[in-house]
């Protein structure tokens, strides 16, 4: 299992930046790799992703969903992997966004590409747009404010 951390600092207020995350269909807009995320309903998405030339298609559940704070999820299916996303207030028109993932990559070359940094990368490149997309923008694309708790 890989843990990979990476932030970014976007110039939109927290709410902008948390609103715009939660379109989660947007995501091929900006993730590399990402060729469809579909939301089934408010805690469920089917992926469809291309990483080291190997296409997939997984199930993943938002585990913890607070506005303005952070998302969580985890794999259903398919490809061991989880993580959040959190949204801290630098100032009223700045925020820090940080993507903490846990991945477990399967086979050949997903391995060779978590060991190669290749991941590592993808994520740091996929906020860096993500900051390009929201900036760019000016307004996110919709908003999702429910919440969602912590399971147990």
């Amino acid at each position: 299992m890989s843990t990979i951390t990476e932030s970014v600092d976007v110039n939109v207020p927290v709410s902008r930046a948390y609103n715009q995350w939660t379109q989660f269909e947007s995501f091929p807009d900006f993730m590399a790799g990402v060729e469809e995320v579909r939301q089934v309903d408010d805690t469920h998405l089917h992926w469809v992703t291309r990483i080291a030339g190997v296409r997939r298609e997984f199930d993943a559940t938002i585990t913890e969903q607070h506005p303005d704070e952070r998302v969580a999820w985890r794999s259903d299916r398919g490809p061991d992997h989880g993580g959040v996303i959190t949204f801290h207030r630098l100032a009223d028109d700045k925020t820090r966004v940080t993507a903490q993932m846990d991945i477990d990559p399967e086979g050949f070359a997903e391995n060779a590409a978590d060991k190669l940094g290749v991941l590592d990368r993808r994520v740091h490149g996929d906020l860096h747009r993500f900051k390009e997309f929201i900036e760019g923008r000016g307004r996110e694309t919709g908003a999702w404010r429910g919440d969602v708790g912590r399971p147990g």
